[in-house]
């Protein structure tokens, strides 16, 4: 049987009495069910764009990104972009909504914060998990209270018929999907006409090959790492709703003290490489918003989620190893996107010496996704050091709060917007 508590716990970060109870018995109850073994890798990543969007979201993404444009599936409502990389990596569904006043659960999502009310569907809304029994996945999950969309629902959400959706979950507000396949098959998603838009293919091959002219085609590898940002007091819960959902183990936390915030980490317990299923982390403030005046602390991760909403922050990709003219790949990687008009939040952190590189970019005008490089040195295993994480985190408070007041003068001069 699986033992998914044989990993030792990485980390500063102290957890409740309660979470560690629960984490051991939630563990070993999901291993001892068959549960840990029937759910795999992460097939698939899911997010929505406004109208009009995803033709220059496909091309930002096969510029920055390993993705290649597959196929759209037409349905009423929605295209859906397929992206893929290969079959051992996840696939990206790139919704994009057809009519802008459509409204449904993720949309409502949105709309109850300033920012995320300003893009009202640009969300990631979560991934689908390849599993190897469907029916008996789902069975075991509704008898731990797991609530899931009927399949009516899913077909007015024009979502795949051949997926089990969980709804969106209270801490995070992303979702979590099912799927039966076999690790020999094909992903095929059971939605609308399969078509070839030649507007979509025309930017993609573009992007495509200014990215190969460049060589960034063979330093930008899969998806490290999907960071998603949750109000303080959700922390344990949302990482343990996770556990209970996928086949993932607690690797554990590290307390950022300066940015008032801790990283807590997720990986997959049948794969080590996270280009296979990359490894979810959930970010969160130490302290609500209401005490800052008092601790006198800055709190760019809970103003995130109080101007979009708990959800999906950056997408982090890896960078091969080595170096181009004496520099590190990672280094030349942004010189090169930024050469091509995309903006980076700061300038490249980290070193050989501390075990690793990174970087944010600027929030996508698209999707609102950041898109984190991350170049590891040699045999460091390890996803951050802190002083990274405290100057990643310090950036983007700094273009979010720019991003709410824009939002906000936008909001009270609409005509000028």
């Amino acid at each position: 049987m699986i033992n998914s508590l044989i990993h030792p716990k990485q980390g500063d970060k102290a957890n409740s009495a309660w979470f560690d109870e629960f984490l051991v018995s939630l563990l070993e109850n999901r291993d001892r069910t068959g549960l840990t073994e029937m759910i795999r890798e992460i097939d698939a990543l899911m997010l929505t764009v406004e109208p009009g969007c995803s033709t220059a979201y496909i091309s930002e993404l096969a510029l920055m990104t390993p993705y290649h444009y597959l196929v759209t599936l037409e349905s009423e409502s929605h295209w859906t972009h397929v992206l893929r990389i290969d079959m051992e990596s996840p696939d990206l569904l790139v919704r994009e909504v057809r009519d802008p006043s459509r409204s449904d659960i993720f949309r409502t999502l949105n709309e109850g914060f300033p920012i995320g009310a300003h893009k009202p569907n640009s969300r990631y809304m979560g991934e689908i998990f390849r599993v190897s029994n469907l029916q008996a996945v789902v069975e075991q999950q509704k008898a731990r209270e797991i609530r899931f969309f009927n399949q009516d629902q899913i077909r007015k959400l024009e979502l795949p018929g051949n997926l089990a959706m969980v709804k969106p979950s209270p801490y995070t507000h992303n979702v979590v999907a099912y799927w039966e396949r076999p690790i020999e098959d094909m992903r095929v998603y059971a939605l609308g006409n399969s078509v070839i838009f030649d507007d979509v293919n025309r930017a993609y091959l573009q992007a495509k090959e200014i990215q190969e002219q460049l060589g960034l085609d063979k330093l930008i590898k899969p998806i490290d790492h999907l960071a998603t940002r949750v109000y303080s007091q959700n922390r344990e819960m949302a990482i343990l709703e996770y556990l209970t959902l996928s086949s993932y183990y607690y690797w554990g936390s590290y307390d950022i003290a300066s940015q008032n915030s801790s990283t807590n980490v997720t990986k997959s317990i049948h794969y080590h490489e996270e280009r296979i299923s990359p490894a979810k982390v959930f970010t969160a403030a130490n302290q609500p918003y209401f005490v800052n005046h008092l601790v006198g602390l800055p709190s760019p991760t809970e103003s995130f989620v109080r101007n979009y909403g708990p959800r999906l922050h950056h997408l982090a990709l890896e960078v091969a190893d080595g170096e181009i003219n004496g520099q590190a790949n990672i280094d030349y990687v942004v010189q090169a996107i930024r050469a091509r008009g995309k903006d980076f939040l700061l300038d490249v952190i980290g070193s050989r010496e501390e075990g690793l590189k990174q970087i944010f970019s600027s929030a996508s005008e698209h999707s609102s996704l950041i898109v984190e490089y991350v170049q590891r040195f040699g045999d460091f295993d390890g996803f951050f050091t802190k002083q990274n994480v405290a100057e990643l985190t310090h950036a983007a408070g700094v273009e979010e709060s720019l991003r709410l007041l824009q939002a906000e003068s936008e909001a009270a001069n609409p005509v000028a917007a």
